[in-house]
């Protein structure tokens, strides 16, 4: 069967299987209808076959009418800021995220810079099985570069952000861009910040050396290379940008559930506002928002119902556990090179190491797993859960969350990938690594 992940958030493939240029123009096309010929940002991570299917986007975009600006390479939320900057009708990032390096796919934006919500997603869906406007000679769309894509992202950023502080610390930092697109432009944020920075995979070409995602078992090098330059903090990023793992001073790996922590510590110390994470999250944002005394929201998982909850509150801040920082005014989309000036920013303020930063703030141990799944046995997973742990106050509507005092854990079936997530938390590891193997258990049998 062909690899092929198609939902409400866009399209994921293996190249070649499933992932092919005449689905991915067709898919375009649809796009293109969409925005009724209207402006579309395009850009792509590092992957090899990122050229390829950039064609035939442009293919389908060009077709339908629309006027296409694009980025070349360039970060997911680099994309999502030009939508925004240039009150496009869409965006298009050609990238498959953490996923291994023979898949890509297709990551579409709102016209607010935002990726697709749940009625977008359904629109776009719909059209994919209808009637297309594809436009005659003299009604094609066109192709614009736009060379400046990472100025006006920093220029965002730059408000935001204690930049002459920074500067005076003269920080040494490592960061593990692993051949994606977060070279573009994330040494340069670092440089400019006045940073001294040693680059990790610096050439955007998506030849991982490592696995794509910033997980602490993929991170030996980045582990070395702070320790042995006696760097201030570690940076990694997935290959489109919008994740960021960190590694403190002394070679701790401080993960993704803690990126987000961070940065709603420093912003709410300075500006007060409503907070909202997904249910997959850590409780530790949560203690935080209490801490500062800001209001905290919980949206199902995925980026677009967070941003949907984001806007709907006015929140000062968000995002989710898996190192995706979330900033309404640099754009509604997940950014590591926010997380990384945020986190730098918080670092100048505060006159103190990293770790220490990270021993302050409210800790509980954390587990994830996963298991292959097909989606017609997610819900046995989640029964069979649900009857294993009669004591636990269950929550539906995304997969299962189960609840006691002071524990959780949640089942949920991924939008991109055909498995079934699995987060235990809970006061110490071994408490949460006994919840989250027992659930592993239970789910791994429901599903045979």
């Amino acid at each position: 069967m062909p690899e092929r992940i198609l939902s409400i958030s866009g399209l994921r493939g293996v190249v070649g299987d499933g992932l092919d240029p005449e689905y991915v123009a067709h898919f375009a096309a649809a796009l293109g209808t969409l925005c009724a010929g209207g402006t579309v940002v395009l850009s792509r991570d590092g992957r090899s076959s990122g050229e390829m299917l950039r064609h035939a986007v442009l293919s389908g975009l060009l077709a339908t009418g629309c006027r296409v600006v694009d980025l070349g390479i360039a970060a997911t939320p680099t994309c999502g800021v030009l939508v925004s900057h240039l009150s496009a009708a869409g965006g298009l990032q050609i990238t498959a995220s953490h996923n291994p390096i023979e898949w890509n796919g297709l990551k579409p934006f709102a016209a607010h810079g935002g990726v697709f919500d749940a009625a977008l997603g359904q629109q776009l869906l719909a059209a994919l099985q209808q009637p297309l406007s594809w436009k005659p000679w003299n009604g094609l769309g066109s192709v614009s570069d736009f060379s400046g894509a990472s100025d006006v992202h920093r220029d965002r950023i730059w408000p935001l952000i204690d930049v002459a502080a920074i500067r005076r610390r003269r920080f040494r930092v490592v960061l593990d861009v692993n051949h994606g697109s977060g070279a573009v432009f994330g040494p340069r944020l670092l440089e400019e910040l006045g940073c001294s920075v040693i680059v990790l995979g610096g050439t955007a070409d998506g030849c991982f050396e490592h696995p794509a995602e910033p997980l602490k078992e993929h991170l030996d090098a980045l582990v070395t290379a702070v320790q042995q330059t006696g760097a201030d903090v570690g940076f990694a990023q997935d290959p489109d940008a919008d994740r960021l793992a960190i590694v403190d001073e002394r070679g701790r790996y401080i993960g993704e559930e803690l990126t987000l922590a961070l940065c709603v510590d420093h912003v709410l110390s300075r500006d007060k506002g409503p907070v909202v994470v997904n249910g997959s999250t850590s409780r530790t944002t949560a203690d935080l928002a209490a801490r500062h005394g800001c209001p905290f929201h919980r949206s199902p998982v995925g980026e677009a119902h967070v941003v949907s909850v984001m806007r709907a509150v006015q929140a000062r801040i968000g995002g989710e556990g898996n190192g995706g920082v979330i900033e309404p005014r640099v754009g509604y989309v997940r950014d590591s090179f926010v997380g990384m000036a945020y986190v730098l920013d918080g670092l100048a303020a505060r006159q103190s190491p990293l770790s220490a930063w990270v021993d302050e703030l409210p800790r509980y141990a954390i587990v994830k797993d996963k298991l292959h799944c097909p989606r017609d046995r997610v819900a046995a997973a989640c029964a069979a859960l649900r009857q294993a742990f009669r004591d636990a106050a269950p929550t539906d509507g995304d997969g299962l969350r189960l609840d006691w005092s002071n524990r959780w854990v949640q089942v949920r079936a991924s939008n991109t990938e055909p498995i079934i997530r699995v987060i235990a938390e809970a006061p110490t590891e071994a408490e949460a690594r006994s919840l989250c193997a027992e659930a592993v258990r239970l789910a791994q049998h429901a599903v045979q």
